[in-house]
């Protein structure tokens, strides 16, 4: 799409912002294009500005700025969102907070960390290092707070800690006037009024520009376990998910890869995983209670079609492991160089993953174009990384046929279009589908809070009349 801003505003507002920024305002076209791109597929156009603050105040002038000048402002962090949730997909300012790194404090007795949000989650647990505390939300990717808090995100340890909506506690926003509000004070829990937090976490930008947030921190287990597991095929890796959660066995991480993705991961890591559907599953707790419970998940998934072939206790052993799993995106793509990702992501109640999985990968099978699973399936959360030549328009309509029927698979079975993704641009007709006369009442809050459509413009929702 193209700019909202004619040349003269452009000039006279970069003028303005410049007097604010100085060097950290850039109309360059390679920084343009850098920000014009996240780690999925979508094409939005680019930005018109970019500008790296360094403060909730500069955020606040320069939101004031572009909203006297009916101009777009989008929060970009790390870049590592996949549904275009921070591309200008209308040209504007775009607000890069990747320098806004400072962690405010850490609260240790308190439980909770309070940084900028151009933190990232690995600065953070860096800095907690001694404390005996960490922050366990782990989409992966080594995104911002902020970016996360903004999705929802969550990741490979939600089964036992939950997502950015449960680990939150407050915000500083920047709103789309330029004013800040501070979402809640850094209790662990609150009835104080409206949730305002739990309204910005996961809002995509598209309310507020989150500046800082408190999180909640946990202590480090005292030990760890972590295990492989072939199974002789999808159904049985499931079933066993299911046993294991229904034993109450107290897993932290159930991540689940298909057959053709362990395949991948060998060819990119040099790795000789059984190329089976696998599980890697990872217990946390007590030195007394770890062993037990990875024993017990271990004498029952033989009844699944299920082995562990490796298992890992020392740090370095578990990080070697793990690392295939993050790698997943990049085995992928390295099937076909110079392709991009549709990443889909979706969520079922677990007694339906069985058959989401299953009906997915008959659906992939059956399509002409590469693609793997891998998930959380611990929460009934999970993906497919389909291949495309991006500007192969033929490849990325079967891919995006495959995704739209993917994900109204899974609203079909009482679950959702995006598990931790958001919305973004990928998804907006889908959230229709899904929530119905829910959408609405969320248009009627953007219009209140956003009343001139400054903030992260077409994300989430349909504009009237596009």
């Amino acid at each position: 799409m193209t700019s909202r801003l004619s040349a003269p505003r452009r000039q006279a507002l970069f003028a303005q912002l410049a007097e604010l920024f100085g060097d950290r305002i850039s109309a360059a076209d390679l920084t343009l294009q850098h920000h014009a791109q996240d780690e999925g597929y979508h094409r939005a156009g680019a930005p018109d500005f970019v500008a790296w603050p360094a403060s909730t105040e500069e955020v606040s002038k320069a939101v004031a700025l572009c909203a006297a000048a009916r101009c777009p402002v989008v929060p970009w962090g790390a870049g590592t969102s996949l549904e275009g949730n921070g591309l200008a997909s209308h040209g504007g300012l775009c607000l890069d907070l990747s320098r806004m790194t400072e962690v405010i404090g850490v609260e240790a007795q308190d439980l909770s960390a309070t940084v900028q949000a151009g933190v990232r989650r690995e600065q953070l647990n860096a800095e907690l290092k001694g404390t005996g505390l960490y922050f366990p939300i782990d989409p992966g990717a080594d995104a911002t707070l902020g970016g996360m808090a903004a999705t929802r995100a969550s990741g490979t340890n939600a089964v036992k800690y939950g997502t950015m909506r449960g680990n939150v506690l407050s915000c500083t926003v920047v709103m789309a006037d330029g004013s800040v509000v501070h979402t809640a004070q850094r209790a662990p829990k609150s009835s104080a009024g409206y949730d305002l937090t739990g309204l910005m976490v996961g809002s995509e930008g598209t309310l507020g520009v989150i500046t800082e947030l408190t999180v909640r921190l946990y202590p480090l287990p005292e030990a760890v376990v972590a295990l492989v597991c072939p199974f002789a095929s999808i159904d049985g890796a499931v079933q066993a998910v299911i046993a294991a959660i229904q034993l109450g066995l107290g897993a932290a991480r159930i991540e689940f890869l298909d057959a053709p993705m362990m395949a991948a991961l060998n060819l990119y890591a040099k790795t000789a995983h059984p190329e089976q559907p696998t599980l890697f599953v990872e217990f946390h707790g007590s030195p007394d209670a770890v062993p037990v419970q990875a024993a017990r998940f271990e004498d029952f998934i033989g009844e699944f079609g299920g082995r562990v072939a490796e298992k890992a206790a020392l740090p370095e052993d578990r990080s070697a492991l793990w690392k295939a799993r993050h790698n997943a995106l990049y085995a992928a793509r390295a099937l076909r160089p110079g392709a991009r990702a549709v990443i889909t992501d979706v969520c079922v109640p677990i007694s339906r993953l069985a058959d989401c999985l299953l009906q997915t990968r008959a659906d992939l099978d059956a399509s002409s174009l590469t693609a793997t699973i891998v998930g959380h399936v611990g929460d009934g959360n999970f993906h497919c990384l389909i291949l495309v030549d991006p500007d192969d328009h033929a490849q990325v309509a079967e891919a995006e046929a495959l995704h739209q029927a993917m994900a109204r698979r899974a609203i079909g079975m009482n679950g959702t279009c995006t598990g931790e993704h958001g919305v973004g641009l990928g998804k907006r007709e889908l959230l229709v589908e899904e929530l119905g006369s829910a959408v609405p009442v969320m248009a009627a809050i953007k219009a209140a809070l956003d009343p001139l459509g400054i903030l992260n413009p077409g994300k989430i929702l349909i504009a009237p009349g596009a």
